[in-house]
């Protein structure tokens, strides 16, 4: 047993995209969609103060303003006040005043080591009657642990070395009665120190959870939003690429053999110009098309898609504890590249999501007849509640992979966390 409280941690979870299509009804039209979508490129607006898990997080939040320490000198001053009351100077043995005086002064760690104090406080509790220094140390113990048989058997022993005599040969035999009506007295009394601790706990773990529910829906809509402008994007460069840029390569055409089939020098002329300005609007049309397909969704800046040379800062920016192992050559084709980057980042989101606090590890392997990527975490480090989602992140990796012909797998693995693996052949092999 250690007496280290458990720390906290907090997440920054993020979501797969789509997931707020379950929410709300689509727009059916583009324009309806447009004014009901922000802009692509807008940042998500941080959570208000009136939705409730923002509310619940400042809630859970406001008492902290208060400096620990002064928190702590109240307490000791209280536990100093309790001894002054409570123990007879003059008839109190000096083992017993010096039990009291490491009670109170030991609340000072209660914080850093809330077992090694409640264990300070029990002599104090044995040889003198103090209240303050073991209910404060029972508390400080239940708020920082979870676990719930530690904290069992040291409220029993609290109970314990205040209901029995010492010295122990002090005990009579018409006094057992009374002594084990008290210890059971004394034990009720001692759980309301740790049941108040547990629901501060628990208090703290919700609005956590709320606050980090409210992040992930925000998130999730502006995901969403960029999708619905990417597949826009998408749909009018298949316009211009079937329909415009057909149009303007016949325009070509025909200008090219009217020039060859002209016999005056100003209808030659006029064809020459036609056919030159017909050639360098589809090469437009065909730059235009390209950043319309590469765009990421976003309205302010046009950007190519993600490539293995994005995949550190993805990792380093992914809100959690990861490490990128392994390495691939930078010749892998560029739908391979977007595969790989696609299936680390949708593993990353679910573990931020599903597997709080856990670490990560990404590994980029070649075996010589297949290459790709596995991503692993452990177990979460703390209860993770659902999460909205499209729940349409692995089927679409697997439609990705089915696609270069490769394999995924996804799964738990034996030590509770989770792996997910892409492999692609080698066509150089």
């Amino acid at each position: 047993m250690s007496g280290r409280a458990d720390d906290e941690g907090a997440s920054r979870p993020t979501a797969e995209p789509g997931a707020a299509a379950d929410d709300e009804e689509a727009p059916r039209s583009t324009a309806d969609r447009r004014a009901s979508i922000p802009a692509a490129g807008r940042r998500a607006s941080p959570p208000s103060a009136d939705r409730p898990g923002t509310l619940a997080a400042l809630k859970a939040t406001w008492p902290r303003r208060l400096p620990p320490s002064l928190i702590d000198l109240v307490i000791v001053a209280g536990a100093v006040i309790d001894m002054g009351f409570t123990t007879d100077f003059y008839d109190e043995t000096p083992e017993a005043l010096t039990a009291a005086a490491v009670a109170c002064a030991a609340l000072v760690l209660r914080r850093r080591f809330p077992l090694a104090v409640v264990l300070l406080t029990l002599p104090s509790s044995l040889m003198v009657e103090l209240t303050v220094p073991p209910f404060a140390a029972l508390f400080t113990l239940a708020d920082r642990t979870r676990d719930r048989r530690l904290l069992a058997a040291c409220a029993t022993l609290s109970a314990a070395a205040s209901a029995f005599p010492w010295p122990p040969d002090s005990l009579t035999s018409d006094d057992q009665t009374g002594t084990l009506i008290y210890f059971v007295y004394t034990l009720t009394t001692a759980a309301a120190p740790v049941l108040l601790g547990q629901l501060t706990q628990a208090r703290r773990d919700l609005s956590r959870r709320l606050a980090e529910i409210d992040q992930v829906r925000e998130h999730e809509r502006a995901l969403h939003a960029q999708a619905v402008l990417a597949r826009e994007r998408a749909q009018l460069a298949r316009e211009m690429h079937d329909v415009v840029s057909h149009q303007v390569s016949l325009i070509a055409v025909r200008a090219g053999a009217w020039q060859v089939a002209a016999k005056d020098t100003d209808s030659r002329e006029a064809a020459r110009t036609i056919r030159s300005l017909s050639v360098n609007t589809l090469d437009e049309l065909r730059h235009m098309v390209t950043l319309l397909r590469a765009s990421d969704g976003r309205a302010t800046e046009l950007t190519p898609q993600p490539t293995l040379a994005d995949l550190r800062a993805l990792v380093t920016s992914s809100g959690i504890e990861a490490e990128l192992t392994g390495a691939l050559p930078p010749d892998i084709a560029t739908p391979a590249q977007r595969t790989l980057y696609r299936t680390v980042q949708e593993a990353l989101t679910n573990v931020r999501k599903h597997a709080p606090g856990a670490r990560a590890r990404v590994h980029l392997w070649d075996d010589g007849t297949e290459f790709g990527v596995t991503v692993t975490n452990g177990p979460p480090a703390r209860p993770s509640l659902p999460l909205p989602g499209s729940q349409q992140g692995l089927i679409g990796l697997r439609e990705r992979a089915d696609l270069l012909h490769g394999t995924f797998h996804a799964g738990p693995t034996p030590d509770g966390g989770y792996r997910v693996r892409l492999g692609v052949p080698n066509t150089d092999g």
